[in-house]
């Protein structure tokens, strides 16, 4: 049972892709903290459970709200939706996100586009209806998943990488913007993340997958949380995820995308086809939890 944190008893995080992987690590870490929950996913049955299971575990209130992050009007229905409670969101957790892996042009376009309104649109629509609130109380957190991918281009998730590059452009401008207020907007760089991701993004037959060592969820969710409380800009998840990171901004581009394409490549150890591309079908389309990262900027709040 966890101790009541009296301060944050009446304030509310909203986080999406919160069922499982990071999203859940951090609807955890929250609920510990005396949060109480909005929790935004697509599987209904999953979404329920994972509700029921925060109320008896941390006392907390958590509102579960089944929204298809896959659909324009999504933000708007979220947004809607807690207005109509009357729930101020305090700190809004841009989790969600997929990749697909294989060659660009054997990939569906379909699930391109799918990609980018799960991972940019999503988040910069959220961020756009619960920033004005935020400001006119001059307090407010928000936490974008970002990647190390974001910051080198990355043959064979070219679609991935750019939309989270998107991503820590568009927090980085943010966090400036917000300089002198009590808003704070943390991007959150993980490395490879041993969550639903990569089966999702049917990567698991890759070098990174099958020879290189994961993150947990619970680390990337723990560094991304006390950044965020501490009112960074941005944290980078794991050690070797600060080499890739350091290497994806300084190094030649051209060498970064030589080297992110072998990690991207078949494993040896594999044995699957050489390019298991696969156009995801709606229904198999549920919300990834993205990655997590640490470095930079520690703006805390005034």
């Amino acid at each position: 049972m966890s101790t009541v944190n009296v301060e944050n008893r009446n304030r509310y995080a909203l986080i999406t892709g919160a069922t499982s992987g990071i999203g859940y690590e951090l609807a955890v870490l929250f609920a510990q903290d005396s949060y109480n929950l909005i929790l935004v996913a697509r599987c209904e049955d999953r979404l329920q459970e994972v509700t029921n299971k925060l109320k008896q575990l941390y006392s907390v209130e958590v509102t579960p709200l089944a929204v298809n992050l896959f659909k324009s009007t999504a933000a708007q229905e979220i947004f809607r939706a807690t207005s109509d409670m009357g729930i101020q969101i305090d700190v809004l957790v841009n989790n969600a996100g997929q990749g697909e892996w294989g060659p660009f042009a054997e990939t569906a376009l379909e699930r391109d586009m799918d990609i980018i309104q799960l991972n940019v649109n999503a988040p910069v629509a959220l961020t756009r209806l619960y920033l004005p609130e935020m400001l006119r109380r001059n307090e407010g957190r928000i936490l974008q998943m970002g990647s190390e991918a974001g910051t080198m281009p990355m043959p064979l998730l070219s679609v991935y990488a750019a939309t989270k590059a998107f991503i820590l452009s568009f927090s980085a401008a943010l966090s400036e913007e917000l300089r002198d207020t009590n808003v704070t907007v943390t991007a959150l760089l993980p490395g490879a993340t041993d969550t639903d991701f990569f089966h999702k993004a049917k990567q698991d037959d890759t070098v990174t997958y099958r020879e290189k060592p994961l993150l947990t969820p619970e680390k990337v969710a723990r560094d991304g949380y006390e950044a965020l409380m501490k009112g960074k800009n941005r944290v980078i998840s794991g050690a070797r995820t600060k080499l890739h990171v350091f290497e994806g901004e300084w190094l030649p581009t051209e060498k970064v995308a030589s080297d992110a394409r072998k990690l991207n490549e078949p494993s040896s150890k594999g044995g699957g086809e050489k390019w298991p591309v696969h156009a995801a079908s709606m229904e198999e389309r549920e919300s990834i939890m993205g990655e997590t990262g640490s470095i930079s900027g520690d703006r805390k709040r005034r």
